[in-house]
């Protein structure tokens, strides 16, 4: 059965977004989902239907809200094993495998890292969903690394306002094709949706910005170490967009090996035949995604604020390049 609930807005509340104001009220909810609720005709303000997640509140306003009977999970338990890198009451820490999806979405319901989860038989916070149970953040598919997983609600909250304000350290390292001109820099370089292909994005530059709205992207980028036609990257996400290392990294002609969208599958593959490696090309092609791996998370633990490190080795197939890498 759906459960209703009443509010008088007072003078603390006015001036407050809708959306805002719901998540106050219900703190298990995500802003995302009051916006949903808003979004479904389930609000209404003074009896009439609020259909504007940012309806601005007024002193002496009533709120009514429907919360929906929550969705039974419909998400099966898989025994995939995860490697665990931390764990306490509060959060988990995994090492992601390189060609697993985080969660269920469009096609996929099953062999993700919630099937996973759900099978370990602990507790997983459940502000962003069922189908989304404990993820605080993500990972591409195909790339590897540090996840941190939320058990309670509040270490959820705690930790997704950590990433939302750009306070979590992220460090990743990536191998790339070609030889950077640079031992260090900051790249700064706005990213939107690619004109042509809606699956991948691009720096936004005068030519194409009319076309979609851009978003601010920065990465720190350092050079670990050089090889002939390949180098060892670490890269700092200062801000957090979808793709946003590989089409840095693309935008300055060193694609990620491996990155089938970003050419660095076959950038990578076309020099290998150039040196006539064959043992290298198929070091490549073993790698399922690509090269790329969150190596390093720093965040405030939600219980006692204090600051935490988790860091993961490189994965085999990453060792097994960089080792191919010194016999020529």
């Amino acid at each position: 059965m759906a459960h209703k609930a009443k509010f008088k807005v007072n003078w603390e509340i006015a001036g407050m977004r809708l959306d805002n104001f719901l998540v106050r009220q219900f703190p298990e909810l995500s802003r995302s989902r009051s916006q949903k609720l808003v979004q479904e005709g389930l609000v209404k303000v003074n009896e009439m239907v609020a259909f504007k997640p940012s309806l601005i509140l007024r002193e002496g306003d009533l709120v009514e809200v429907t919360l929906p009977e929550p969705e039974l999970p419909t998400l099966r338990p898989e025994p995939i094993p995860l490697q665990v890198l931390y764990e306490d009451d509060d959060l988990l820490a995994i090492n992601k495998p390189r060609g697993m999806v985080v969660h269920p979405g469009a096609g996929v319901k099953s062999g993700t890292i919630v099937n996973a989860l759900l099978a370990m038989s602990i507790p997983l916070s459940d502000i962003s969903g069922h189908e989304r149970l404990g993820i605080v953040h993500r990972l591409d598919k195909g790339t590897s690394g540090v996840m941190v997983i939320a058990k309670t609600n509040f270490a959820h909250l705690h930790l997704a306002r950590q990433f939302a304000e750009h306070k979590v350290d992220k460090r990743y390292l990536a191998i790339v094709v070609g030889e950077p001109e640079f031992e260090h820099q900051v790249t700064v370089a706005p990213l939107m949706k690619h004109p042509e292909s809606p699956e991948k994005f691009t720096v936004a530059t005068n030519q194409n910005l009319r076309k979609s709205q851009a978003v601010d992207a920065v990465t720190e980028i350092w050079v670990r170490e050089r090889f002939k036609g390949f180098a060892l990257i670490e890269a700092k996400p200062i801000t957090g967009r979808t793709h946003q290392i590989r089409v840095h990294l693309q935008h300055l002609g060193l694609p990620i090996v491996g990155d089938e969208t970003y050419n660095g599958r076959t950038k990578a593959i076309k020099f290998a035949r150039q040196i006539k490696r064959s043992d290298l090309i198929q070091t490549i092609q073993a790698i399922k995604g690509q090269a790329l791996h969150a190596w390093k998370l720093t965040f405030v633990h939600p219980k006692n604020e204090k600051p935490i490190t988790i860091e993961t080795q490189l994965p085999d197939d990453m060792e097994s390049l960089l080792k191919l890498f010194t016999l020529y």
